[in-house]
Formats: C-alpha cells, structure tokens, sequence
C-alpha cells in the first residue's frame, strides 16, 4: 500500500480516508482541552498475532472472554483509542479526534496527568519485540502530518509512545519500534 493522501474534517474530527467503527469508548473532552499530544501504541490480539478480529471487538465491548485464554483478563475493559493503522497499512477510525479515547490510562507527560484529556491515540497493530511493517510508519507519519496540520496545538515534536507517558506500567510501542525511521517520515 502507497502513502496515504489524509484529510481531516476537523468539525466532525473525523480521518478520510478511513473505515470507521465508532466505540462507545469515548467521551467529551474537558472544556477547553484540545490535542496537544499524539501516543503512539502497539496492540495486537492474541499478543503477537496479527490480523483478526478482536482489536475492533475489543474496542467495541464485543471481545469475547471465551475465544482466548488470555481474553479473560481484558473482555471487561472499556477502552478505545482514535485510530488503528494494521500491519497492511489500513486505517480505522474508532473516536473522531475532537472526542476524548480512552487509550492513555493512568498517565502524565510534562507534569501533566490524565493525558487522555488532551491526546491523540494511534495503535499500531504489533508487538514489542516484533518489527513494524514499512507501510505503517509511512501511514503514521502521513497521519501525524495532517493531524498537526489539523490541530494547532500539535507538533511533530509532541509524539510520544504509550510506555513514555505510562513507565513502568506500558511498555508499547516497544523497543521494536524505530522511532528514528518514523521522524525521518515527517514532512
């Protein structure tokens, strides 16, 4: 898959073009809260398998306890996060980005806590240890590009991983992750 041509519609915050599948995992953000930061995540279901369909019931309260052992532990979770970019390159957009996901948890970033509050969330479907495909540092580095287009309050100095804004607990997107790669992407 080439580079992606993206466009946000930031009335509706919403990606075109993408697949859109709205969580209930969402909310309004604080008044007068808006993106500042984009966390970068790795997600896949089972961990380190790729491709199925537990990503979008995870996010979408569907996950079913029943269909891997080790779906028990996170069935119940409410979570979300705005975008998923697979390991072929596709896109999905789960929360327009002017709503508040809940992606970050328990975080803070420059003496800021509740980093959800004012972030953008984007999994990468991966795995610590395991490389990311080219296709999706090109879709995530087009996507941070015309999210700080989009956003005032964004820059591409202002992308983080998951296991920065949360050490100790996440550790995502992991050391597989080449942070130098995806900088060299930017516009």
């Amino acid at each position: 898959m080439d580079e992606q041509v993206f466009s946000v519609d930031v009335g509706s915050g919403l990606l075109q073009p993408a697949r859109l599948l709205v969580s209930p995992n969402h909310d309004e953000r604080p008044p007068g809260m808006r993106p500042e930061l984009i966390v970068v995540h790795g997600i896949s279901l089972p961990e380190g398998q790729f491709g199925g369909p537990w990503i979008d019931a995870l996010f979408a309260n569907r996950l079913d306890a029943a269909d891997h052992p080790s779906f028990r532990a996170i069935a119940g979770l409410k979570v979300s996060s705005h975008v998923l970019i697979r390991r072929d390159g596709s896109v999905t957009q789960y929360v327009p980005f002017h709503l508040r996901a809940w992606h970050a948890g328990d975080s803070s970033w420059c003496g800021r806590s509740r980093c959800n509050d004012f972030s953008i969330g984007i999994e990468l479907e991966g795995a610590d240890t395991i490389p990311y495909e080219a296709v999706q540092y090109r879709q995530l580095a087009a996507l941070v590009d015309v999210l700080c287009a989009a956003y005032a309050g964004l820059s591409a100095g202002n992308v983080v991983g998951h296991a920065d804004i949360a050490p100790g607990r996440k550790t995502d997107p992991g050391p597989a992750f080449d942070w130098q790669r995806f900088r060299s992407l930017l516009a």
